[in-house]
């Protein structure tokens, strides 16, 4: 016990004193002297009859009279003071002077006083003082109190922009400095074990490791390494992972800023912190700089958004441009950007000798998403039944980050539900709630409404099962979630090619709901919204980008560059543009017809699965398969899925 007391000794606690709340209090207290000269209260006034009048009933003890201010201060005797107290408002201060009155310059103090006196019983005669006040210390803190503020601010300010001036942010003097954030070697602790998937781009980023751990291998071979490389890929897909991981396998200083910290109000803010950043990077060499989000400083030069150029976002850019080519590829300055907007970047910013690479960061596939799981489920309880393979075919095209998001709702569910451990529903009941919304229990439906959702979400199922190149049906719900009122989940094949057939086959599906509403209760409704707004979208991208029309023929208006800008014009003619809608037009009509026909051939089906489901509100691809038999085209083991709702919106 002794030692730890010994310990606390010698260890004691520093307070820090902020210094701006005792110039703030002592600002506060001179005022308030100044406002406020006399404790207490503050006398009344009255005039020169009232005081004979007060003298003449023997109330007055004192009155000093200040001769070259013309005033007099009255003292009421202790025992009278009570009878004045309830005539003014406010009552009378508890010290001395009780009341003040005011005189003309023709008025002879000792004379007037002397007479009042006399003519007053000898008990009663009050005491009379004249002097003449200097008022020094008054006039000095009038005259001294302003600019001892004014020069205290001054100091305080100049104090604080004089620390931050050193290199911190803030400040008049610091305001151009670099706002990155150095991590040293030693505090990075992230390396390619923490970064699950992407072993494309890790086998990207690999030689840049080995070049800052072992330069000379290279240089010694007339090598150079590249100045810079740019992550692109979707947001949350590991792009700023990824370069810490690189920074901590590397063991060298980290700094990281975002493209938005140099864009300022204030002209050359930018380029001065441009500036500093690369001096520090230097300083600090063998380092890694990261930009994150480039595109808020690198987009395209004249291609502002708003039809005017932001002159300091381009000088910023400028000055970027300038700082990468103005040190040598061996310096050991390696410059990483990320971005998910590569379009719209400034091609002088991606050519050689500034971002020599472009590594992608694309979304992670099957076994891609294994790996990320497991690194997100070390500290996650599992139940004995969890099943990985499942959830990883669960969840295509989802992020590191959504994976992140998935498993933590899992254990907020397991853990809502009072479980022991995470099982299989949870993760299933986490991936509901992130596609399609919180599940709304309370949500006031219509026995009527609920039919016609039910038929709609079992046209979705029906043509999606039957046809041959739909998306696989994984289950069906008409429990409402988010803005949907019922929703089908399909485990997609990954493609990275789409053939006519495939598209033909799941617009056929998207508008399978609307079509079952027209058969089944005469008239569409609102809640096909969702289903028709995809469904346009990929009949105009089969007739304008891939060339799927044979009228229009096989061209392209899809700009893959972005260089035509913010162009308010098309790239085709009125005329074109007719024949574009009316190819549209006639290839939806073409899939609603098709979807029809299959819908009447098997109604029977379909009011038994749309019964079915307003019995039990979720049914499976299992429930589908007893009524329809095996899937049209169903492969004898699935490859990698997913699930992708369509949603059924009011």
């Amino acid at each position: 016990m002794a030692s730890k007391k010994n310990n606390n000794n010698r260890n004691p606690k520093i307070i820090k004193i902020n210094f701006s709340w005792l110039y703030l209090i002592l600002t506060i207290g001179l005022v308030w002297l100044l406002l406020n000269p006399v404790a207490g209260g503050s006398p009344q006034k009255v005039e020169w009859d009232d005081v004979r009048e007060m003298a003449g009933k023997g109330d007055i003890k004192e009155i000093v009279f200040v001769r070259n201010d013309f005033m007099g201060k009255v003292t009421l005797r202790p025992d009278r003071i009570g009878g004045y107290e309830s005539k003014y408002e406010g009552g009378l201060p508890r010290k001395s002077p009780h009341f003040t009155f005011l005189v003309s310059a023709s008025f002879n103090a000792e004379e007037m006083f002397g007479a009042l006196n006399e003519s007053l019983p000898e008990d009663e005669r009050f005491k009379v003082v004249i002097e003449n006040d200097e008022k020094f210390w008054q006039n000095a803190l009038e005259w001294l109190l302003f600019p001892v503020i004014i020069i205290v601010m001054w100091l305080f300010m100049m104090r604080s922009m004089t620390g931050r001036g050193q290199g911190g942010p803030g400040g008049v003097f610091g305001v151009g400095k670099s706002t990155g954030k150095l991590a040293d070697k030693n505090k990075m602790q992230v390396t390619f074990k923490d970064v699950a998937g992407l072993s494309g781009a890790k086998e990207e980023v690999m030689e840049i490791v080995d070049f800052l751990k072992n330069p000379k291998k290279y240089t010694a071979l007339g090598g150079k390494i590249p100045k810079g490389a740019l992550l692109v890929g979707p947001p949350g897909t590991g792009k700023t992972l990824l370069a810490k991981a690189v920074a901590g396998e590397a063991n060298v200083p980290f700094f990281s800023i975002s493209g938005s910290d140099f864009v300022e109000m204030f002209v050359g803010v930018g380029a001065s912190r441009v500036r500093d950043l690369f001096n520090q990077a230097k300083q600090k060499a063998p380092c890694i700089v990261f930009i994150d989000e480039i595109d808020a400083v690198g987009r395209a030069r004249g291609k502002a958004a708003g039809f005017s150029s932001n002159d300091e976002r381009e000088n910023t850019l400028n000055q970027l441009l300038t700082e990468m080519d103005g040190f040598d590829s061996n310096s050991g300055v390696i410059i990483l950007a990320a971005t998910n907007r590569a379009d719209i970047l400034d091609q002088a910013l991606m050519r050689a000798g500034r971002f020599d690479r472009q590594i992608h960061v694309d979304l992670p596939d099957l076994n891609e998403r294994k790996e990320i799981f497991t690194v997100h489920l070390r500290k996650i309880k599992l139940a004995s039944d969890f099943d990985l393979d499942f959830l990883a075919k669960h969840t295509p095209g989802f992020s590191g980050a959504d994976i992140a998001n998935v498993c933590n709702e899992a254990a907020l569910n397991a853990a809502r539900n009072n479980k022991s451990a995470v099982d299989k529903q949870a993760f299933t009941e986490a991936v509901d709630r992130i596609i399609g919304g919180l599940e709304r229990k309370n949500k006031i439906i219509t026995e009527e409404e609920k039919r016609s959702v039910a038929h709609h979400e079992a046209g979705h199922a029906t043509v999606s099962w039957l046809l041959p190149n739909a998306h696989p049906l994984f289950k069906v719900t008409i429990v409402p979630r988010g803005q949907s009122l019922g929703a089908a989940w399909y485990l997609p094949e990954e493609r990275v090619l789409v053939t006519r057939d495939q598209m033909m086959d799941e617009m056929c599906s998207l508008i399978g709901g609307r079509v079952a509403e027209e058969i089944v209760n005469g008239q569409p409704s609102t809640g096909a919204l969702n289903d028709l707004e995809r469904l346009t979208a990929m009949a105009y991208s089969m007739v304008k980008y891939y060339g799927m029309s044979e009228k229009v023929g096989t061209l392209s208006y899809y700009d893959s560059t972005g260089s035509r800008g913010y162009e308010l014009t098309n790239p085709y003619s009125e005329k074109t543009a007719e024949l574009i809608d009316a190819e549209v037009k006639q290839l939806v009509s073409e899939i609603q017809d098709k979807t029809r026909k299959l819908l009447l051939e098997h109604k029977e089906g379909f009011l038994q699965l749309a019964g079915l489901l307003m019995d039990r509100e979720v049914i499976y691809a299992d429930d589908v398969e007893k009524i329809f038999g095996p899937k049209a085209g169903a492969k004898p083991k699935a490859s990698e899925e997913s699930t992708e709702p369509e949603t059924f919106k009011a």
